[in-house]
């Protein structure tokens, strides 16, 4: 049988309820995959996979990340029509979505050979990309408050389908070092997202600094204050605590557009390595803040500007 994400990139437009949902549903997917490609090539990220490397992980590499992103497109298309097709946020939305990203995880699965690329990203940008397309079903504005706030109910809904216990990493830590994690943040409708990243982006572009110097700030912004278990499960507490303190002082000294910036970074960065940290939570939610970003200048275009994934380290 067709998997659901497949049969949105294959049933002509005209035998849908709604024609118009299907090109909609195609532009959000590749808002979503194009987000989660510019994370992952956006360097030098502290101990991220990124264009210089692998980072603190020995089993993940640029190519491979590029390669997971891409096989996730009709994953997202699915959910963004799951919300175009839904007239109001309720149980079936929320199971459906769950559905899909079940789905979608094994679709990530086969395409990397059974490596956890994006468990996290799956999570959070399908709800905000099904909370986008709700709001177009809706006839509402669908700016970043707006998603962020309808995908958050719909992650407060429960999904009678979702396995009770999973015991991947991220669900291990928040068990062990008694923090929320994913599912909490959205729950909560992404408060590093709309607290710290999209206003420290915001505040990096108004200042004059590159695309990728901002998208740097705004990653920055989220390590220092985000309980991130991906560093939990792979460093504990020690491993969080000198992740936070190394962003905050980058973003102290002036953010990574400066020299004293960028001479921390180096300093966060080769520490993270030493202690095989990696903020993989944070680069999820960068992923959610430019796939807001975007989405909320109006169009399916972009505001990258001069972003090239590099900036000077």
């Amino acid at each position: 049988m067709a998997s659901a994400a497949a049969r949105i990139l294959h049933t002509p437009a005209q035998h849908w309820h709604q024609p118009a949902a299907v090109p909609r549903a195609q532009a959000l997917a590749g808002l979503a995959v194009s987000a989660i490609v510019e994370e992952a090539r956006l360097s030098p990220k502290p101990g991220l996979v990124d264009s210089r490397g692998s980072g603190a992980h020995a089993d993940l590499t640029l190519s491979l990340m590029l390669r997971s992103a891409h096989s996730l497109g009709p994953s997202f298309a699915a959910m963004a029509d799951a919300g175009l097709q839904a007239p109001r946020v309720g149980y079936g939305l929320r199971e459906q979505l769950g559905a899909l990203g079940r789905e979608a995880e094994a679709v990530m699965l086969s395409a990397t050979g059974g490596v956890n690329t994006h468990r996290g990203a799956i999570w959070c940008i399908g709800l905000l990309v099904g909370a986008a397309g709700q709001l177009g079903a809706a006839g509402q504005p669908a700016n970043a408050a707006a998603i962020s706030a309808t995908a958050g109910a719909i992650a407060a809904l429960p999904d009678r389908h979702r396995p009770v216990v999973t015991g991947n990493k991220g669900e291990l830590a928040c068990l062990a070092y008694g923090v929320g994690g994913a599912r909490a943040q959205a729950r909560a409708g992404f408060p590093h997202v709309m607290r710290l990243a999209l206003p420290a982006l915001q505040r990096s572009r108004a200042r004059g600094d590159t695309e990728s110097t901002a998208r740097l700030n705004a990653l920055l912004a989220l390590m220092s204050e985000l309980d991130d278990t991906c560093v939990l499960a792979r460093s504990g507490r020690k491993g969080l605590d000198y992740m936070q303190a190394g962003a905050k002082a980058v973003l102290a000294a002036g953010g990574t557009g400066t020299v004293a910036g960028r001479r921390h970074l180096r300093s966060l960065d080769a520490g993270m390595l030493a202690q095989r940290a990696s903020p993989g939570g944070a680069a999820d939610l960068l992923a959610a803040t430019i796939f807001l970003d975007r989405l909320s200048q109006g169009s399916m275009g972009n505001n990258s500007g001069d972003f090239d994934g590099t900036t000077a380290i």
